[in-house]
């Protein structure tokens, strides 16, 4: 598990997207005995997901750590089954250590979507280039983009504050 998320969180996102498609179409050719492409959709989805996956894992590596190890033992000497003690313990520690990375991991994904045009696939910012040349007048379609993109990327924040404040760690009282 360490080799993959060092591997896939070294590597750049686009050069992941361009090796799962166009490789994803050489493996397929190959298996198959003809050319078959690989769908730009799946392959940006694939590539994306493996992206995410790579840093979501050590995100929730760390906030399972973070967990002190004498929960579990409590846990453990109360009688409490393994899915208990995940399910009644663990999970509700980790989840607003893991929240505010994994909020920032989502909100870079929405924004690593703008990625996917190098493949053809068609996208916002893939229809901003393409306005952008035909008119020759590239600032509004690249401000049009922009504002898309912030506009997702507010209201995801705003979710994810929502949902920080809900599963937040009581304060600490002194």
């Amino acid at each position: 598990m360490r080799a993959y998320t060092g591997i896939i969180r070294g590597v750049p996102e686009l050069l992941i997207i361009l090796l799962t498609y166009f490789g994803g179409t050489a493996l397929l050719s190959a298996i198959a005995g003809g050319y078959i492409e690989i769908n730009a959709f799946a392959a940006g989805v694939a590539a994306l997901t493996v992206v995410f996956s790579g840093y979501a894992a050590e995100i929730f590596r760390g906030a399972i750590n973070a967990v002190a190890p004498g929960q579990r033992e409590a846990a453990a000497a109360l009688g409490l089954s393994n899915a208990q003690i995940w399910f009644l313990i663990i999970i509700p520690q980790m989840i607003p250590i893991a929240l505010p990375a994994f909020c920032n991991l989502c909100i870079s994904l929405i924004k690593d979507t703008s990625l996917i045009s190098v493949v053809g696939l068609t996208d916002v910012m893939r229809v901003a280039y393409i306005g952008a040349g035909s008119l020759r007048a590239p600032l509004p379609f690249y401000l049009a983009a922009s504002a898309i993109y912030l506009a997702l990327t507010s209201l995801s924040l705003l979710s994810f504050r929502l949902l920080e404040r809900r599963y937040s760690l009581p304060a600490m009282k002194g």
